[in-house]
């Protein structure tokens, strides 16, 4: 076995450890609700911005496939589960284009701190957010009249989210490059 695939394979429980980890921090910024009309509002925004931008493409990615891994297999993951239902039939009703958007916000996010650095995040992470937004809404609109699409999926969160995203920035931002580099390893 040569060096390199030692080295891989020697990385490998490192990483599930680093993905499980990642999984815990996003399930639990899910059932963390803060009262709000029409439904509460999560952490989930920060969190998946959060691992994205701390741990890159391959962490943020890791950890929302693994996410939604557990969630399609029907552990009680998501926000509101298990009252509102677990498995695949939670990721097909009317929150399913958000988690979808969630997966490709870790992909972007991920993929600008491994290309650009750590300062994307001050683009990037509003991006996430924009499209976390656009597949979300695409999506309620099969469940909702089309006139209550943004009453319902958009304008009650916008500010909190903005908030949320300049919160996961700036923990990016503080995070000692010593403890970024054990995260991304």
């Amino acid at each position: 076995m040569s060096e390199l695939a030692l080295a891989k394979r020697q990385a490998l429980p490192a990483t599930l450890v680093r993905v499980a980890l990642a999984v815990g921090l996003i399930t639990l910024s899910a059932k963390i609700k803060v009262p709000f009309y029409p439904v509460p509002m999560t952490l989930q925004v920060a969190a998946i911005l959060l691992v994205a931008g701390l741990g890159g493409l391959r962490l943020g990615v890791g950890a929302m496939l693994g996410y939604l891994a557990a969630g399609a297999s029907g552990l009680p993951v998501f926000a509101g589960t298990p009252e509102k239902g677990i498995g695949l039939a939670y990721m097909v009703g009317p929150t399913g284009g958000y988690l979808a958007g969630f997966l490709l916000a870790a992909v972007l996010v991920g993929w600008a701190v491994d290309c650009y650095g750590r300062a994307s995040v001050a683009w990037s992470m509003p991006i996430g957010l924009g499209i976390i937004y656009s597949f979300g809404l695409l999506w309620l609109a099969q469940f909702v009249p089309g006139d209550k699409v943004l009453a319902f999926g958009l304008l009650p969160f916008w500010i909190g989210d903005l908030c949320k995203v300049l919160l996961a920035a700036l923990l990016v931002f503080a995070t000692p490059d010593a403890l970024k580099k054990l995260i991304r390893s």
